[in-house]
């Protein structure tokens, strides 16, 4: 897991820890002293922190005149334990949408499983962007996570969504390409 680092292509466009608004401003990093894990497996020291033992996450764009930030996740995601995201909302996702983020695209593919608690944080996010034309979306959520996370309903706050090969999009392009199909549904 050391070597999976958080993507990297978007770095000339935004970085987290050089945004004044950002929850990340000012953190610094080291490439070499890996000290943060995921069950005893240490993972790059690029991955910031919120507040979970178990899960990671590193924001890779925010748009604030588009309101969307993207955001990339590792680890596991564990509700059931951790309230993983009670921290996620109140340490992040929080003090985005106080700078008007009501858009987000979490990019899934590395949380390894999904342990569910409570629904109310989903709810409350839900309301928020949903009152203010926004949405959530997961990219590439992996089939076992999905399960776990379909079987608690929790796909009708948080969109499921397939786009293997993000990467070769611009921030902007992701972003154009998901809300398209997002209002196509609703049309």
């Amino acid at each position: 897991m050391h070597t999976i680092e958080p993507f990297y292509n978007w770095r000339h466009i935004y970085v987290s820890e050089e945004d004044k608004l950002s929850p990340f401003y000012r953190r610094e990093y080291s490439e070499f002293e890996f000290s943060q894990t995921v069950y005893n497996y240490y993972i790059h020291p690029q991955w910031d922190d919120f507040g979970s033992r178990t899960l990671y996450l590193k924001i890779l764009d925010i748009d604030y005149e588009l309101h969307f930030a993207i955001i990339e996740f590792i680890g596991e995601w564990n509700d059931a334990i951790e309230n993983d995201i009670m921290e996620l909302k109140r340490e992040v996702m929080d003090k985005l949408f106080a700078q008007g983020v009501t858009k987000y695209i979490l990019i899934t593919e590395n949380v390894l499983n999904f342990h569910s608690g409570d629904k109310d944080y989903y709810e409350e996010w839900y309301e928020e962007v949903t009152e203010a034309n926004g949405w959530i979306v997961s990219l590439n959520m992996p089939e076992a996570t999905q399960h776990d996370f379909k079987k608690r309903k929790l796909n009708y706050y948080i969109e499921l969504m397939q786009i293997i090969e993000w990467r070769v999009y611009k921030p902007y392009h992701l972003f154009k390409k998901i809300d398209d199909e997002l209002m196509k549904r609703l049309a």
